[in-house]
């Protein structure tokens, strides 16, 4: 990594698309052209995982598998794996991303892809250098062929994976597993044909790995071992947050918390499988929920909020001691946000992982607040917000007038328009000692509440924010390049 970088964060789904969310098509070079023109080194991105119920990137089918949504047909179509006829009159929604009618009327369309493809498709080569993909391509036919039933409701013999049952069902379902492969090799081919132009345009990517694993996942399903589960199959315990200052009841996520015993048993493969992978796909890798490497809180699994857990003991030290060994330097960035004790740092800081630091949660009145740009360290990450966050803009605005005069008092900022005040938030960011800083494109834009991407402990409208194509203008390029030039940030000739 560079000094005093930065970048823009921007979701792959968030890209404009006709075909309802964003891929890795003609949008998503014109983003990087735009990243180049601003000056900007990283684009960072959210988790590009096959979503699975409530359309997380959080919460994917696999920990390895690409979303086939980021498949863009225009490229398949070029391809002559598609016509564009076919697709005429298919309804993938409008403005926001509408995931019941992608989800009913995208795979339509792959099939067809397949069904022109078939008859030419090698998964061999591809198999060999992805050896997770048959398990998911497995795991996806099966899930189909049970009526989309998550793993731990299938047939038992299915469910411990007896050896003649998979054989059998392997045998039943070729096709099936065969069309999950083809879209997995979709999704790689043009991801990585994104990325290469990417690297060679001078912009880094940065991705984000979700540090649990989904329980109705290929993964859980078939190395039921990595994860503290029951002898019916189902968690132990389950991951969230304890009560805090935020919320009186946690945050309980649901997913299977890991096996650290068995983990350090099998010297941490699963775990250096997963990052390793992520370091094909990444040039920078964040880790989400960093402190669950030091320690996770565990909730009984069944229970209705996450009050009564208790800390259970991660081996993140051996883990990343164990990386390092295989893998050499680790281009890592960890989430460190939130209740962050003293061991957590210490891990941190003992492989010199640069952390985070979000400017919206500066101003408690404590003027040691690490979150407060003077206090940033040079090893850190800066952000005006996160895709957990509100908008920069839609959090000045549900201020109080008191608050928003403190915050002004504070950041010496004189002006009285909104966009201005936006704009001197983030050039105060741009002028801090961390050496990288991030800024989410919505605050670029001044954009409010409505371009959210994501309210925690929510269902329902998250996940859906879309860019309009025509706001990535010259003018908006040039004002970030001046703005990260005269910050002594710039990168890019």
């Amino acid at each position: 990594m560079l000094n005093r970088s930065s970048g823009i964060l921007l979701p792959v789904f968030s890209l404009p698309s006709k075909y309802g969310i964003g891929t890795f098509g003609k949008k998503a070079y014109e983003f990087v052209d735009f990243l180049r023109l601003a000056g900007q080194k990283y684009w960072q991105i959210l988790p590009l995982g096959h979503t699975s119920y409530g359309d997380s990137p959080y919460s994917p089918f696999s920990v390895f598998g690409g979303n086939p949504y980021f498949i863009d047909l225009e490229i398949l179509i070029e391809e002559g794996l598609l016509e564009e006829s076919f697709l005429e009159n298919i309804d993938f929604g409008n403005e926001r991303i509408d995931y019941k009618k992608l989800f009913e009327n995208r795979y339509l369309v792959l099939r067809k892809a397949w069904e022109n493809a078939r008859n030419s498709f090698d998964i061999d080569n591809f198999v060999i250098e992805n050896p997770w993909v048959e398990n998911y391509g497995l795991f996806m036919a099966l899930k189909y062929k049970n009526k989309q039933l998550p793993w731990y409701k299938w047939d038992e013999k299915l469910i411990d994976k007896e050896k003649n049952e998979i054989y059998y069902a392997k045998k039943d379902l070729e096709d099936e597993i065969r069309f999950w492969i083809f879209l997995q090799h979709l999704f790689f081919k043009q991801y990585f044909k994104l990325k290469e132009y990417a690297n060679n345009n001078g912009i880094s990517i940065i991705g984000d790995i979700p540090i649990y694993a989904a329980l109705d996942s290929a993964d859980v399903w078939w190395d039921r071992d990595v994860f503290l589960m029951d002898e019916d199959n189902l968690p132990k315990f389950v991951a969230g947050v304890p009560p805090d200052d935020f919320s009186e009841e946690g945050q309980l996520w649901g997913n299977p918390v890991f096996d650290w015993e068995y983990l350090k048993k099998t010297e941490y493969e699963w775990w250096i499988n997963r990052i390793n992978f992520s370091f094909k796909l990444y040039d920078v890798v964040r880790l989400d929920h960093f402190r669950g490497f030091d320690e996770f809180w565990a909730v009984p699994y069944g229970s209705e909020n996450a009050i009564k857990g208790k800390w259970m003991k991660a081996y993140g030290k051996e883990l990343f001691n164990k990386l390092r060994e295989k893998s050499g330097k680790l281009n890592i960035i960890v989430e460190d946000l939130g209740i962050i004790t003293d061991s957590v740092t210490k891990l941190k800081n003992e492989f010199s992982f640069p952390g985070m630091k979000v400017l919206q949660f500066a101003f408690d009145g404590n003027p040691n607040n690490p979150y407060l740009p003077e206090n940033y360290e040079e090893n850190s990450v800066a952000y005006t917000g996160t895709h957990d966050n509100d908008t920069l803009r839609g959090w000045y605005e549900k201020l109080d007038n008191y608050t928003r005069e403190y915050i002004l008092k504070s950041l010496n900022i004189k002006e009285k328009n909104i966009d201005d005040i936006i704009f001197n938030i983030i050039k105060i960011l741009f002028n801090n000692k961390a050496k990288w800083c991030i800024i989410p494109l919505q605050d670029f834009l001044s954009l409010g509440e409505k371009a959210r991407i994501n309210t925690p402990s929510t269902v329902g409208s998250n996940w859906q924010w879309r860019l309009n194509g025509s706001v990535l203008s010259e003018k908006l390029a040039v004002e970030i390049r001046a703005l990260t030039k005269e910050s002594r940030r710039m990168t890019l000739g």
